[in-house]
């Protein structure tokens, strides 16, 4: 039996017995921004018969072909691919190799390069400070970073080409920071005089998180704050304030208050030696369209980076990932373990962009900011998965990374999906990502189970 709420972006919590203890104190120690715990969540990974909960194993066949043809198409070297339903991990399947040189074969333990799918991860850890009262998402930025007090707006350039600043319409917010609105960018995914000055002052090559505050705040930001919706470094910044309102480095909070708690020991921001082994190679597409290796791409992770990246820094597994999203579409517990109250993830799972910011207007990749799909904190959300076009139930949240990997939560229909690659994207990447939503929810076939 499992408890219910009302609201779309979340739809199961935990077992009700297990709930109502969480809520009197009593029974199995609970962890979170406090760091009690006996020991990492339990999880168990055995692959059930998929029509225990309303899954065809003839129909998931068709998942399974569309990741082989992929593979054997030598446009992915290899894959792992994780579906489970109600808890329960209903297929969990390896294609091709880690490494197509050595022809080392994909396993369930290769560790992969996250990059933007740590954003969600930087989520929860700036949850666990919102509700320790660390933050508000009303608060100026500048109250947790006062070197941003005095930014200024970029509307243009003059006859020199000399940019043309003006005030900000309000403060930029917290709010704003955690849905990629707030004004910031990236430096490499536009050709703004905004983005030529990150680019310039090699804001995203910092060697600290400090020297990256200190750059950014000599830059304007991009445009008026709320008014556009322009994937930024906001996910960065917010590790910076991480660091900041908790006293601890991005690694080690994560380490402590996600990674330990929720079991996932091969999550971190750097491969030590005796993890090497597992490491995937990193791919790319040549002038030919050849899946040629990418070395150095996103860096060799050898080492605890000096600039830990909240926005996309993180390597994780298959598995590992799957404990943190399952942990989400549990209302923030996994098996005991309580990471974030489902309130916040509540609010991590709410679109915040304003109606005239869904006009299809603004996105990154195949991720365009539409009607029935929007933002929340740190990850994006279908309010209205028809009208977006998408299978997946209403409320579902997700997103993906730089090489290829992602994943999303369906509350309505209490499905998790993690899909693990590594190859750059780019303009001839194959489409994984979308092929595999009617792939998995055809095989959905009773949703009463």
């Amino acid at each position: 039996m499992k408890v219910q709420t009302s609201h779309v972006g979340l739809a199961r919590f935990a077992v009700a017995l297990g709930f109502v203890l969480l809520l009197t104190g009593g029974g199995a120690p609970v962890v979170g921004q406090q760091g009690a715990s006996n020991g990492p969540a339990a999880m168990d990974v055995t692959v059930v018969k998929p029509e225990t909960v309303g899954f065809s194993s003839e129909r998931l066949e068709r998942l399974h072909a569309l990741m082989q043809q992929v593979v054997d198409a030598k446009q992915l070297p290899g894959a792992v691919t994780l579906l489970a339903r109600h808890g329960k991990v209903v297929d969990y399947r390896t294609y091709g190799m880690r490494d197509a040189a050595s022809s080392a074969p994909m396993t369930r333990d290769t560790i992969f390069r996250a990059f933007s799918m740590t954003k969600p991860v930087t989520g929860v850890a700036m949850m666990l400070l919102y509700e320790q009262g660390k933050w508000l998402p009303s608060d100026p930025i500048a109250k947790h970073i006062p070197e941003f007090a005095h930014l200024k707006v970029c509307k243009g350039v003059d006859a020199a080409g000399n940019m043309i600043l003006e005030e900000p319409i309000h403060p930029p917010t917290m709010q704003e920071l955690m849905t990629h609105t707030a004004g910031f960018v990236y430096g490499f995914f536009g050709n703004t005089p905004v983005d030529k000055e990150y680019q310039r002052l090699g804001v995203m090559q910092s060697k600290t998180l400090r020297e990256f505050i200190e750059k950014l705040a000599k830059i304007p930001l991009a445009y008026q704050p709320g008014t556009k919706w322009v994937y930024s470094s906001s996910m960065d910044i917010q590790g910076y304030i991480i660091e900041k309102l908790s006293g601890q480095a991005l690694p080690d909070f994560m380490q402590e208050h996600i990674f330990k708690p929720l079991g996932m020991k091969d999550s971190g921001f750097f491969v030590p030696a005796e993890k090497r082994g597992r490491f995937a190679t990193i791919y790319r597409s040549n002038e030919k369209s050849e899946v040629v290796p990418a070395p150095g791409f996103g860096g060799d992770y050898a080492e605890q980076p000096g600039m830990p990246s909240g926005g996309g820094g993180s390597v994780t597994t298959a598995e590992d990932y799957f404990r943190f999203a399952e942990m989400l579409a549990n209302g923030g517990e996994l098996n005991g373990v309580r990471i974030i109250s489902p309130a916040s993830v509540q609010l991590m799972s709410t679109n915040h962009l304003a109606p005239n910011l869904l006009t299809g207007e603004f996105g990154i990749g195949a991720q365009v900011m539409r009607p029935g799909l929007g933002y929340g904190y740190d990850c994006a959300v279908e309010y209205d998965p028809a009208e977006a076009n998408l299978p997946d139930g209403r409320g579902t949240f997700f997103w993906d990374g730089a090489a290829g990997t992602w994943f999303w939560i369906d509350p309505t229909n209490d499905v998790v999906f993690i899909g693990m690659v590594q190859r750059v994207l780019g303009p001839d990447s194959p489409q994984v990502e979308y092929q595999s939503r009617p792939a998995v929810y055809q095989a959905l076939v009773n949703l009463k189970k």
